[in-house]
């Protein structure tokens, strides 16, 4: 498996996932641009199938499985909204999932995912290795493993949503990408490098979840302790193999938000642009509303990765 991704990659990824993944809309908000003191272009992953980005990359992964290999089901880990998104696309071709899932995932997370008809196995994330689950299972059913984040073909589907919003919102002077395992920003900064070598391109990370920020500082891949963030999307112990080489490649900058300016993201994106913005989809909106880009950035795409979230959790903001 060649572990690079190229435009032509992300273009075939595009008509691969169309008959299942929406082309999301792009909003602007004049409440939003007037105290980041700028021009916000919003990418709305949580009006995507599945309310998050991760069906375009779980889409793509599984529509490319070989035939031989897919009827013996796939099997994924993740805190919820990858979950989700391969139920989904597992169901789109009639094949069994399993998902592993945290103990503490959201419950909304949980409840969608088994609703796709997927068989769910919990553990614990400060006691239980995830990917030894996946591939205990993977091991004794054939199924293969849809990783979250690090494969060519997750990245090259989550590529696809820059290049929506590179023909959407053309000229932009920077993309504010949130960071999880990497997957999002490293597809993304593909085609918008690609279509405007100049872009600036910057990634977010909850700063009790910094392993990329630590990462590209030290010049190399880092692991962290199980992250404690609200944004449980972003709890990534250390990025991926193949997609932190493309950060370093393309990422000027990544900037550390807190928790309570996430929440207050995620309040005011709900009141002032009237859109359920989950913590995780809010982190790159944060550092642009709390004005933490570089000077010079004038028009700026901000990509919303997903909007599921508990609304037990919502009250408590």
């Amino acid at each position: 498996m060649p572990t690079q991704v190229s435009s032509p990659d992300i273009q075939a990824a595009a008509a691969r996932i169309s008959s299942i993944a929406q082309r999301t809309p792009v909003l602007t908000s004049r409440s939003f641009d007037s105290r980041a003191g700028l021009n916000a272009f919003f990418k709305c992953g949580n009006f995507q199938t599945g309310g998050a980005f991760k069906i375009r990359g779980a889409a793509n992964f599984v529509h490319s499985i070989p035939k031989d290999d897919l009827a013996r089901g796939v099997v994924a880990y993740s805190s919820g909204n990858h979950a989700q998104a391969v139920a989904i696309a597992a169901q789109s071709v009639g094949i069994p999932a399993t998902l592993v899932m945290p103990t503490d995932a959201p419950r909304s997370k949980v409840e969608a995912t088994r609703a796709r008809g997927a068989r769910i196995v919990t553990y614990d994330r400060f006691t239980q290795d995830r990917i030894a689950l996946g591939r205990q299972i993977a091991s004794e059913t054939g199924a293969t493993i849809v990783p979250p984040f690090d494969h060519p073909w997750i990245i090259a589907g989550a590529g696809t949503v820059a290049l929506e919003l590179m023909e959407q919102a053309p000229r932009l002077d920077a993309l504010v990408v949130c960071i999880g395992g990497g997957g999002l920003i490293s597809g993304c900064s593909i085609p918008a490098k690609a279509l405007n070598p100049s872009i600036r391109i910057f990634g977010v990370e909850p700063a009790d979840a910094n392993d990329t920020y630590l990462s590209l500082a030290a010049g190399k891949r880092i692991e962290i302790p199980p992250p404690k963030t609200i944004a449980d999307g972003l709890r990534a112990q250390m990025p991926g193999e193949i997609t932190f080489p493309i950060v370093q490649q393309h990422v000027e900058q990544v900037i550390l938000v807190s928790e309570d300016e996430i929440r207050e993201t995620v309040k005011f994106l709900l009141t002032r642009l009237k859109i359920l913005v989950e913590p995780s989809g809010a982190v790159s909106a944060a550092a642009v509303l709390f004005k933490k880009l570089p000077p010079g950035v004038g028009r700026v795409g901000v990509v919303l990765s997903g909007g599921n979230v508990d609304y037990e959790l919502l009250a408590s903001f």
